[in-house]
């Protein structure tokens, strides 16, 4: 499904935020992407979005070159990916069931295609009675389980997850991971960010890990060292 081939990053001044990577991603799979701050793992999930473009080598998604593909078409792209981070962006003014109908109705989906949906999805990620709560009515975990419903509202082949656990307790960011593993389990690829080995530990998926803008291990599960 993803095939990175031999992709390196320079940023200006000589920076080098990847460093030839080579990496094949099959549809269904789910794979950590561990590391320190600042290995690299941000730049590779950019990368896919297209919001950055590689300095050398190639990004392929289902055989075809994302660099190639012009501004028009890049929203085509994007909607067949849903990403979540760190930084929870919710619209403050809007409940939980509206922070996640906002992203259909860009889209423009019908109303009743919204109501059903949002439904659907809050019930999945276990918010079903908080869909009247504002974001300062939330927890840190509900919050990010708005987050990751918005991004599934479009029904994406592809969940990209940029250290979604960072500012959650452990008991909190072990539903965010469950969660991560339900929607691997319905169907849809997973790349999940982070630096929070106890928890990869216990996921038992593949492990990629990145240091220094290179992926120095590679394995189909188990743990890892940093």
């Amino acid at each position: 499904m993803i095939k990175f081939d031999g992709v390196s990053k320079i940023y200006p001044k000589n920076i080098i935020a990847l460093e030839n990577v080579n990496l094949d991603i099959k549809q269904g799979e789910f794979i950590s992407l561990v590391g320190r701050s600042g290995a690299g793992k941000s730049t590779l999930l950019r990368m896919i979005t297209r919001e950055e473009s590689p300095s050398e080598g190639g990004v392929y998604i289902e055989d075809i070159d994302i660099s190639r593909i012009s501004s028009k078409d890049l929203p085509y792209l994007r909607r067949k990916i849903g990403v979540v981070f760190q930084d929870i962006k919710l619209i403050t003014s809007r409940t939980a069931f509206e922070n996640v109908a906002y992203a259909m109705e860009v889209g423009g989906s019908p109303v009743e295609e919204i109501e059903k949906d949002v439904s659907l999805i809050l019930d999945l990620v276990g918010l079903a009675e908080k869909r009247d709560a504002f974001p300062s009515e939330l927890s840190g975990g509900e919050k990010q389980r708005v987050a990751i419903a918005r991004a599934l509202a479009h029904r994406p082949v592809l969940f990209l997850a940029d250290e979604p656990t960072g500012n959650l307790d452990q008991p909190n960011a072990m539903e965010i991971f469950s969660l991560l593993k339900k929607i691997n389990e319905m169907g849809t690829t997973v790349i999940l960010a982070t630096h929070a080995k106890t928890l990869v530990d216990k996921i038992k998926k593949r492990v990629v890990v990145i240091e220094r803008g290179q992926v120095v291990s590679d394995q189909e599960q188990g743990k890892y060292k940093l």
